[in-house]
């Protein structure tokens, strides 16, 4: 079984406006509303390739129940803790001559929300594979993500973290099946400036030595790096097409990635989906559908 977390689910809000003008009344020309969070938009692309996941996390208010009943309209199950003070936050991305975000708190995760947070991993198996993916509230400490782990630790389920600075070197010890930085991130977790692929391989395997068994480096439009635990090293760049919204591909490319492993157990046909998956993403208005990533997993030659 497939388990996503979100800390922070949301709904996005993103408008368009012919020209965004401070201080007046804004006309949208157009508008569109979706449950939004790392582990969620994981969780939804799964479901679009037909892999069952079930979505943990924390949700409040009216927004809460927004997020629910928009997450089970695309066939997605979840098991949210509710929680009872506050509201789920609205994250608002403004489209004009510039993209403007506008991103929410949400309410505070307490002390009995988290224990039945681990209530719920509890219930996880042996080869269950767990998503740990986006931010954390500002109340909560960075090492949120590797005490999970740590919980976790010895019960061989593969955990899978996205996440930046802190919240994804403190898991390193862990041994994660797959992390996935993207070069900026790297850059930033080692003090660097990579220039190269090579550079950009050359970290991956530091962070190897550090404890990643997977290292999936996103590189928007210049592709993506698989450094694999088998000694391989697979290397693409961004298939061709028109960026519409790079909101949700990465997130993407980690639900290809665990959806072509789990299809091959091969890394390479792991690393072609989640390239196929990333990309059809970034092409599409919303999360992309199974026809849209298919069309372009078939164009990759490598």
């Amino acid at each position: 079984m497939i388990y996503t977390v979100t800390f922070s689910p949301s709904l996005d809000y993103i408008v368009t406006v012919e020209k965004l003008t401070l201080g007046r009344v804004n006309r949208t020309k157009n508008e569109i509303i979706f449950p939004g969070g790392k582990g969620i938009n994981v969780s939804i692309v799964l479901k679009n390739l037909g892999v069952e996941s079930t979505a943990l996390g924390f949700i409040a208010g009216f927004t809460g129940e927004k997020i629910r009943k928009e997450l089970s309209a695309l066939g997605c199950k979840d098991a949210f803790i509710e929680i009872e003070h506050g509201w789920s936050r609205i994250n608002m991305k403004v489209r004009s001559d510039e993209e403007s975000e506008i991103n929410g708190q949400g309410p505070v995760i307490d002390a009995q929300a988290m224990k039945e947070l681990y209530a719920q991993l509890d219930k996880l198996e042996e080869d269950d594979i767990l998503v740990l993916a986006g931010s954390i509230p500002n109340t909560m400490p960075s090492t949120v993500y590797s005490d999970i782990m740590e919980y976790l630790e010895g019960r061989k389920v593969n955990i899978v973290v996205d996440a930046t600075k802190d919240l994804l070197v403190n898991v390193l010890k862990y041994h994660p099946f797959l992390i996935k930085p993207n070069n900026h991130e790297l850059e930033e977790i080692f003090g660097t400036q990579l220039k190269s692929n090579e550079e950009i391989i050359q970290y991956a395997k530091e962070l190897q030595k550090i404890g990643a068994r997977n290292v999936l480096v996103s590189m928007a439009g210049d592709g993506a790096i698989l450094v694999a635990e088998d000694g391989n090293v697979y290397e693409s760049e961004a298939p061709k097409g028109e960026v519409v919204n790079s909101v949700g591909a990465g997130d993407s490319m980690v639900a290809g990635f665990v959806a072509g492993y789990l299809a091959t157990e091969d890394y390479k046909q792991a690393f072609k989906m989640g390239i196929a998956a990333g990309s059809a993403s970034a092409f599409s208005e919303e999360l992309a559908k199974r026809e849209e990533i298919e069309a372009i997993l078939n164009t990759l030659t490598f």
